[in-house]
């Protein structure tokens, strides 16, 4: 008999600290700052490998109500002790127009060892993303629910999308953040494995080898995650709204959940080649919520409205039990008003139909990202 994991979630999110007067990046936030935040949210936060960015962690929690209201508070700890120095947090995959050049990293042995070691590739890292665990504690289970799940990120990316401009430039993508990402070794979808023994296998071939430290370094979509008995979903955008970051982390547990009881009872979701993955990847990273996925059962592009509505109804069971049902039920509300990409370049085209330039345009966008990404009501239940 197969026994129940915990399904425990935790959310990491990334985000940029801007200065609200100028818009542009903080290129080197005063010490004074993290000092402050590690007491309002001590071990909570972390400096990123810029120093313009910060990361934040939840607890573990049972349930998606208990991690919404702590990842609440982080934003807005963060969102007050910010304030105090004329900056304020963006949850956004990619800031509308600093440039990534500008930027200095973290002096800190592991963030020097990355610059040292990726060079460019490492300091044009100018992206944040959202990182949700599930907790899973058997090995071989983790591994292979991550096989099944694989087929599911690109649609969790496509809701998430947050990162439609860079460097200035629109660049007609929804979530240019995957495409910078990208740029790094062991990125990008996972691979399969037969077992937590042939993946591990991996991970010591690559230590032994001298390529990596170990297995943080490697950056796949969804990994086993190296520090908790967790898989960890790693494909989205930050998310600008609170809402839309506990609507995916939500889905996505209640994913996990599903794989788990199909395979209680002697099924499983199929396996599809990685190649055909991509494509999808490659459609929610171009595309986001506003044209169609492929449907890899029947072989054809629908709209993603479609197959959104399909996983819900192959989760609705697990929301239920899960208690997360008006959380999944968000996801339709974001297909149906766009995600933070298209508010983004709503939000310059209306900038610039009322009169205003490019630089002008781009700074109301900083506007809007900032103004969201401390906006947090409640979701309905």
């Amino acid at each position: 008999m197969i026994k129940d994991p915990p399904l425990t979630i935790g959310i990491e999110e990334e985000y940029l600290l801007v200065d609200v007067e100028t818009r542009n990046l903080a290129i080197d936030p005063p010490p004074a700052l993290m000092e402050l935040l590690e007491r309002k949210i001590s071990g909570r936060i972390a400096p990123e490998f810029l120093k313009a960015q910060v990361e934040v962690e939840t607890g573990v929690h049972q349930t998606i109500a208990a991690a919404r209201d702590d990842l609440t508070g982080l934003r807005q700890a963060l969102s007050e002790g910010a304030a105090e120095f004329g900056l304020a947090p963006v949850a956004a995959g990619s800031h509308p127009f600093a440039l990534w050049g500008d930027q200095e990293h973290v002096d800190k042995d592991r963030y020097n060892a990355l610059a040292r070691d990726l060079q460019a590739v490492a300091r044009r890292l100018l992206i944040c993303g959202m990182h949700v665990h599930i907790g899973i504690d058997d090995d071989d289970l983790r591994i292979d629910l991550m096989n099944q799940a694989t087929y599911f990120l690109p649609h969790l990316l496509a809701l998430s999308t947050s990162s439609p401009f860079w460097q200035g430039q629109e660049t007609g993508l929804m979530s240019y953040r995957t495409s910078v990402f990208d740029g790094l070794p062991r990125t990008g979808l996972p691979e399969q494995f037969s077992s937590y023994s042939e993946y591990r296998r991996l991970v010591d071939a690559m230590v032994g080898a001298g390529v990596v430290e170990d297995a943080t370094r490697i950056w796949w979509d969804m990994r086993p995650s190296a520090r908790f008995p967790t898989l960890e979903m790693r494909s989205t955008d930050v998310c600008t709204s609170l809402d839309d970051a506990i609507a995916i982390a939500a889905l996505f547990q209640c994913i996990i959940s599903m794989l788990v009881r199909l395979r209680k009872n002697n099924q499983r979701w199929r396996v599809y080649p990685v190649s055909l993955v991509n494509e999808n990847r490659w459609l929610a990273q171009r595309y986001g919520v506003t044209k169609g996925l492929v449907d890899l059962g029947k072989g054809e592009r629908v709209p993603y409205i479609d197959l959104l509505n399909e996983i819900l109804e192959l989760v609705a069971e697990d929301a239920d039990r899960l208690g997360c049902v008006a959380e999944i039920d968000h996801t339709r509300a974001i297909v149906e008003r766009g995600t933070s990409a298209t508010w983004q370049l709503d939000a310059f085209q209306l900038a610039k139909t009322n009169g205003a330039d490019d630089e002008q345009a781009l700074n109301a966008v900083v506007d809007m990202l900032i103004a969201r990404t401390t906006d947090h009501p409640a979701t309905e239940c």
